[in-house]
């Protein structure tokens, strides 16, 4: 099966499964003939990764302010898409991303940059390269707390509390009610098999038989 390129980005908070379900779609739909070319953000690019380690993992007591942080992950997007994004979908192949825009705009914004700030941003580094379909894996924190202890990653964002992870879920949920066309809610605690069998089905009604 060969045809257009595809965007598609997976979006949740952390411990939902995104690496877990995108491993499982590559394999997919490698095996239907797409080129597939897996990704994430922030990164993707030596440029944009260096970049995600500079705004993630900030020096020892050290701090972005979250402008800064939201300057930074828009920094590593516009690398990430000139340079790997748009190529790859002008050659045809299916881009699945690990966060895209969604997450700047959910994260960002709680930690207090003004939505309307963060759009403006985002409409001048994404332009018209929106995702065809955005995944939200969703889930309550508590219900994932011990899949995030168990990753044993530590990070900015890792490190938050539970009110905070509860507000990137409310913060996601109300993307998915703005953007229903784009995006779909999938449930994160179901198993691997059947979070894959959802998302597939998704990618058929949505992308392939649309």
């Amino acid at each position: 099966m060969s045809g257009p390129g595809r965007f598609i980005t997976l979006e949740g908070g952390e411990g939902t499964g995104k690496s877990t379900l995108i491993a499982g779609l590559e394999r997919a739909l490698s095996a239907r003939g797409q080129k597939v070319v897996v990704t994430r953000e922030p990164g993707g690019t030596k440029l944009a990764e260096a970049v995600r380690n500079l705004a993630l993992h900030p020096p020892e007591d050290e701090a972005w302010s979250p402008l800064a942080h939201a300057l930074l992950m828009n920094t590593a997007r516009d690398d990430h898409l000139r340079n790997l994004i748009r190529p790859a979908l002008a050659r045809g192949a299916w881009v699945i991303c690990d966060r895209f825009a969604d997450s700047t705009r959910a994260y960002q914004s709680i930690d207090g940059v003004n939505l309307d700030k963060l759009l403006a941003i985002e409409e001048i580094v994404v332009g018209e390269t929106r995702p065809d379909l955005t995944l939200i894996l969703d889930a309550a924190p508590a219900d994932l707390e011990a899949r995030r202890q168990d990753r044993n990653v530590s990070d900015v964002f890792e490190k938050k509390d539970l009110s905070f992870h509860g507000k990137v879920r409310s913060a996601f949920l109300a993307i998915a009610e703005k953007e229903p066309e784009r995006c779909t809610v999938l449930n994160a605690l179901q198993s691997p098999e059947a979070l894959l069998s959802d998302a597939l089905s998704v990618i058929d009604r949505k992308l392939v038989l649309a």
